[in-house]
């Protein structure tokens, strides 16, 4: 069976190749005559780039000086503020220190107390060497001094610098340890 082509689908397909052949080079020369006359007019206007600056390098002097954020340069001001300061609860740093004075309280531990003479003692731990101490002695390195022994506490007070070089007092305890068997 053999179809006939429909006349109305004909005459569409004729009438859009009608169009398009309306829209012929003609357009096209009228725009590209019109871009060349708008050339011809147009004048470009570019200002010229500034000269650079000269780059003068800057020679740093002052390598040489002390730098102001030195922790060293602070320490020294703060000792030297402290010895020329009239403070009332600062040490007396050319006495001489006792022997528990030469350690940390973290290192020292109070093992007991005892009594003698009516007077009560406490009984410090250093590494296995066991001390007596009593109010009023000194003991650990921030210039402390035993205030009071208790049974269970030894109550000291420390003296220590604070941010601002100021002599301040600071209260601390070594407080009883007890003994591995006294757990079992």
């Amino acid at each position: 069976m053999s179809r006939m082509p429909h006349p109305l689908k004909n005459a569409g397909a004729i009438a859009a190749l009608l169009l398009l052949a309306g829209c012929g080079a003609s357009d096209v020369r009228e725009v590209q005559d019109w871009m060349n006359e708008v050339k011809k007019e147009t004048r470009v206007s570019v200002k010229p780039i500034p000269e650079p600056k000269t780059f003068i390098p800057f020679a740093y002097t002052a390598r040489a000086s002390l730098d102001p954020f030195n922790a060293n340069k602070l320490l020294a001001e703060l000792a030297l503020a402290a010895q020329n300061s009239n403070d009332r609860l600062k040490p007396d740093l050319t006495r001489r220190k006792e022997l528990l004075e030469n350690y940390p309280l973290d290192t020292l531990s109070m093992v007991g107390t005892m009594e003698k003479g009516g007077k009560s003692y406490a009984l410090i731990q250093l590494d296995r060497q066991i001390f007596q101490v009593r109010p009023g002695q000194r003991i650990g390195q921030n210039f402390g001094t035993i205030l009071a022994v208790s049974d269970t506490a030894v109550n000291i007070k420390e003296v220590v610098q604070d941010a601002g070089g100021e002599w301040v007092e600071r209260l601390a305890k070594l407080e009883l340890q007890e003994s591995k068997e006294s757990k079992k």
